[in-house]
């Protein structure tokens, strides 16, 4: 956890002057991957982990951000943003303000000190709570209001048009909508969601963080975009007033099966039935059904490894790990892929022999540590009174 009175400490002694901050958690999603981008469902929750942003104003037109994990200041002037895709944190800077910009909410100088507790790059969304903590707190140093919404298309905006990574909208949408306790079932077509409790009796939500994050991560993101519009368009031949593959259904698939080559078609299967499995884990949780979810999950691993093929070798160690263990109803990957974390319902009184038998098996097999850790359902951005 940020300890924000010293994040504060920190920044007074830095910058001279007593901040406001602002936080943004990080998510795991507990199903629903890669539908995001396909107009379908997810059903993520925030955690207990995420970005911290304290700042107070200045009187000209610069932008200065010091982040305490990198030990690395930046400046930019508002007036002359870069366009970002150098790679570099400065993008996520330079994009939100540009995308706060044109919104109509336009940036104010400010001195920020920034500072997190997710990992970078472990499908835990480090990047969506880092531009939503900078968001949230541009925006209210700037004297704005920014509704939830637009301040996470905002975020969707800078991963486009400065990251370079076309991400649904998922991600920033939890980091500002979260509620305590809760999941979220989120509409990626009308952006309509429903809270979703928790009901997990003596189960916990699990994180075990690979430590592994391979390169090819972002290209083949991309890549499974365009597997994904390639058998739109093919589908939509057939298939009239299809926009998206959440409006086919499995039967229609496999009707049309010969229309689309193999590896499209097993892009489209999974995502078809990761729909089907996130509204069926949604109306599980709320019946308190966790074997069910636990089930559920397990078999979105599978059809992410085996249809997707956005797993790899040390996480496929950890879900099946995890499976073998007592106490565990389910276990899957994360986030984009390629490395990053797994989730895992784990019973409480076994997390202690649950994390000492994975670690001790996945070290064995790839020389690396895993990080193992429980996760809590957390609120969305807001600003932090100390």
């Amino acid at each position: 956890m940020i300890d924000i009175a010293d994040l504060a400490t920190a920044f007074q002694a830095r910058f001279g002057m007593r901040p406001r901050v602002f936080c943004a958690p990080g998510r795991v999603n507990l199903i629903g991957e890669h539908t995001d981008y396909n107009d379908g469902f997810v059903l993520p929750m925030a955690i207990d982990r995420g970005t911290a942003a304290a700042v107070s104003p200045r009187q000209d037109a610069k932008l200065r951000v010091w982040s305490l994990n990198l030990d690395e200041t930046l400046e930019r002037d508002l007036g002359n943003l870069g366009s970002g895709r150098r790679g570099s944190w400065s993008d996520y800077v330079e994009g939100i303000a540009a995308a706060l910009e044109d919104r109509g909410i336009r940036p104010a100088g400010a001195d920020i000190a920034i500072k997190s507790d997710v990992s970078i790059g472990g499908g835990l969304s480090s990047s969506a709570a880092f531009e939503m903590a900078l968001g949230t707190a541009l925006a209210a140093v700037s004297g704005n209001t920014i509704d939830r919404l637009s301040l996470a298309l905002a975020g969707q905006t800078a991963e486009h048009n400065h990251v370079g990574i076309q991400s649904g909208i998922m991600d920033q949408f939890i980091s500002v909508h979260a509620l305590e306790g809760h999941a979220l079932l989120l509409d990626c077509r009308s952006l309509e969601a429903r809270p979703v409790p928790l009901r997990l009796g003596d189960y916990e939500v699990v994180v075990c963080d690979s430590r592994v994050r391979h390169t090819l991560a972002s290209s083949e993101y991309n890549q499974r975009r365009q597997d994904c519009r390639a058998g739109v368009e093919l589908l939509g031949n057939v298939l009239p007033g299809v926009r998206a593959l959440r409006d086919v259904t499995l039967q229609q698939l496999e009707n049309h099966r010969s229309l689309l080559p193999e590896t499209v078609y097993r892009r489209c299967r999974h995502v078809i039935t990761e729909n089907s499995r996130t509204l069926a884990a949604a109306a599980a949780l709320e019946g308190g059904d966790a074997a069910t979810m636990g089930r559920l999950m397990s078999d979105s691993h599978r059809s992410l490894r085996d249809d997707y093929e956005v797993s790899c070798d040390e996480i496929d160690l950890l879900v099946r790990s995890a499976q073998q263990q007592p106490g565990v109803l389910g276990a899957r990957m994360t986030g984009g892929g390629f490395g990053g974390c797994t989730v895992n319902l784990v019973l409480h009184r076994n997390f202690d022999s649950f994390r000492e038998n994975v670690s001790r098996e996945y070290a064995d097999a790839f020389r690396i540590e895993p990080e193992i850790f429980t996760v809590r359902p957390s609120a969305g951005a807001r600003e932090v009174l100390f």
